[in-house]
């Protein structure tokens, strides 16, 4: 009985055991998350070009992988090949192996759950601050059971595995080794030469696009391309050609040297919209992940936000505000330096972001005093070192005191507590008698989403009872600060720093980057609703120009309440970390690596976008605040001691 089973066991060499197993775990993978995403959301020939190209990239991925095991081939002396313990040995690696696969599965899931794509530069950066991302792992899922689980599933399939397949152990021939040495080195140069991320944009339904990539291979490229030079991978113009661009849409960005310490000229105006006062003050709110379709006011029905509704009714609601990318960073560079999201990794994250001509600086430089607060570690990110670099007083979870924390998870303690020692410190610096300007950023809002019990009606652990309790704790803010002196004076600025999710069948959908914008001020500020289309980039000057406060001219971003044209305010700039978007005339311009343009019909209703006829005008204008933002920043434009000291 034992002979005839061991008989119809099939004879394979180890190395292609191994890859029969990644290639079959990649397949389930990818078929897993085409389910996830839904089937109809590819057409027939998109699924099958899906597979085809999956296949290429798993293949090519594995001409790197493979490349140990073949170096262990060569080098295994072939007296030990015939050893009875090398079998089990054997059965031991691939068991280890197939654990290793299905752990990264898991992992890409999880991934995939959150943004919808593959492993990419997200991902690189939670490689770096292992400490949140792992602490955010372990209180959002079970992960001991989890890891159980994937041993035993491994376990298995190296039970059933050993039923029907045995390893060869014949000795190996020079001729055979030489082969093997030919493949080890041809195969990851052959892999380099010819495939390439790139690759997955064989369709225009990026969920097709996706789901055709290899995790491994994405995060891979994704290590190498995490900062993109804008000159060398994007369409270009003449840098004359592009300021006269930028020139006609009045865009000019000048700031003279001493010209934020010298007394406001009396003949100088400053637009403050309906507000029938300035503020002295500005505490502005950016609110963690926080999609316009969560709000009421903004179409929701599921009575998310009571407390912010109410706060909107009271304030000035700007309709159509699009934020520039899709993480947090995106948001802290436009709410700072109201800069175009320039490819590659935010400025926040990168060197040599020190004294630019932030909002902090022009107000520091005018007897403000500045403030960023954050309910985190304020290391994550480079979010210290920006601030502090910058002129603010950076003030995050480490400088509260215990007392005050309700409660707390690896992203940082609950809203309240974070607006309960904000107002601590904004007490402070108000009995200084000093104007002071707050940028207070949430965390409450993030997986795993935790926060107090018994505070709201909806259970935790999801991103509808985060939102809901965010909502809370702001109105907590506004009703607590409305018994302080220097409530009166105050204009509260509530916007987010990006959208919860990004997903959609283009690479940029419109939709998915409205977020919400209201200005609540009730003794300066009438109600009312903002109409106009307008960019996150364009918040920094406008409360320069309602301040009545010098700089706002320097800034990409223009004041909402100029007398403009409409044909000159109305854009907005959206992007991923490569795609570069500009949305303007119901029409998004994408500027894409590799010099790539496209153009899409964008319908103002449904925001569903539909491939187009690219319009010049609006390509070089595209192409006038991407490429002018890009090198602003790299040959130090936009330092502040090269442009106000």
């Amino acid at each position: 009985m034992q002979k005839t089973l061991k008989s119809s066991r099939i004879e394979l060499p180890f190395t292609v055991f191994l890859t029969l197993i990644a290639l079959s775990v990649w397949l389930l993978l990818r078929l897993a998350l085409w389910i996830d995403v839904g089937p109809t959301q590819l057409s027939l020939g998109q699924t099958i070009k899906m597979l085809s190209r999956g296949l290429w990239f798993d293949l090519s991925t594995l001409a790197y992988l493979i490349v140990p095991w073949l170096i262990l081939s060569i080098a295994l002396p072939n007296s030990w090949r015939t050893k009875r313990w090398l079998n089990p040995l054997k059965w031991a690696i691939a068991c280890v192996i197939t654990f290793a696969l299905l752990f990264g599965v898991v992992s890409e899931v999880i991934f995939w759950q959150e943004f919808t794509t593959r492993f990419n530069f997200i991902a690189v950066d939670y490689l770096i601050y292992t400490h949140e991302v792992v602490g955010n792992i372990r209180e959002s899922y079970p992960v001991p059971l989890i890891v159980f689980a994937i041993a035993f599933i491994a376990m298995c399939m190296m039970w059933l595995a050993h039923k029907f397949i045995v390893f060869k152990h014949n000795p190996m021939l020079a001729k055979q080794k030489t082969i093997i040495l030919l493949a080890l080195l041809g195969l990851p140069l052959l892999s380099y030469q010819l495939a390439n991320a790139d690759q997955m944009a064989f369709s225009k339904n990026a969920y097709a696009n996706e789901l055709s990539g290899n995790g491994l291979f994405t995060l891979a490229s994704a290590m190498r391309r995490n900062e993109l030079d804008y000159d060398q991978f994007y369409k270009t113009i003449p840098q004359a050609k592009a300021d006269k661009v930028l020139r006609s849409l009045e865009v000019e960005r000048k700031l003279t040297t001493d010209v934020l310490k010298e007394d406001v000229d009396e003949a100088e105006t400053f637009e403050m919209g309906n507000f029938k006062r300035r503020p002295k003050n500005i505490v502005l709110v950016s609110v963690e992940s926080f999609s316009a379709s969560y709000v009421g006011v903004y179409g929701n029905t599921e009575n998310l936000t009571p407390n912010l509704d109410k706060i909107a009714k009271e304030g000035l609601i700007f309709d159509k505000i699009f934020a520039t990318g899709t993480r947090t960073v995106r948001g802290l560079d436009a709410l700072t330096i109201a800069i175009p999201p320039i490819p590659g990794q935010a400025i926040v994250r990168r060197p040599n972001n020190e004294h630019l001509a932030t909002i902090g600086e022009m107000l520091g430089a005018q007897n403000f005093n500045t403030f960023f607060i954050y309910g985190g570690y304020g290391y994550f990110d480079n979010m210290n070192a920006y601030y502090r670099g910058n002129n603010y007083k950076v003030v995050d979870r480490t400088d509260f005191d215990k007392k005050t924390i309700q409660h707390e998870n690896v992203w940082g303690v609950d809203d309240e507590s974070l607006f309960d020692n904000a107002i601590l410190q904004l007490d402070k610096t108000s009995k200084t008698g000093k104007p002071f300007f707050a940028q207070i950023m949430t965390t409450s809002n993030h997986r795993p989403f935790t926060y107090p019990a018994g505070k709201i009606d909806l259970p935790q652990g999801n991103r509808a009872g985060a939102v809901k309790y965010t909502d809370y704790a702001i109105g907590q803010l506004i009703a607590k600060a409305k018994t302080k002196p220097w409530f009166k004076d105050t204009l509260f600025v509530i916007v987010a720093d990006h959208c919860s999710s990004v997903a959609g069948k283009t690479k940029l959908p419109v939709a998915k980057y409205h977020i919400p914008l209201i200005f609540y001020a009730p003794d300066m500020l009438p109600s009312g609703h903002y109409s106009r289309m307008a960019s996150q980039i364009d918040i920094v000057p406008t409360l320069l120009d309602v301040l009545g406060k010098k700089g706002d001219e320097h800034f990409f971003g223009q004041s909402l309440f100029e007398d403009q044209s409409e044909q000159i305010a109305s854009r907005a700039f959206i992007s991923n970390y490569q795609e570069l978007g500009y949305y303007k005339n119901d029409t998004l311009v994408v500027l894409s690596p590799k010099q790539k343009t496209e153009a899409y019909k964008v319908d103002p209703i449904t925001m569903e976008s539909t491939p187009t006829k690219m319009d010049k005008a609006l390509l070089n204008e595209a192409i006038a605040y991407y490429q002018t933002a890009n090198r602003a920043f790299k040959t130090g434009a936009l330092k502040e001691s090269e442009n106000i000291n």
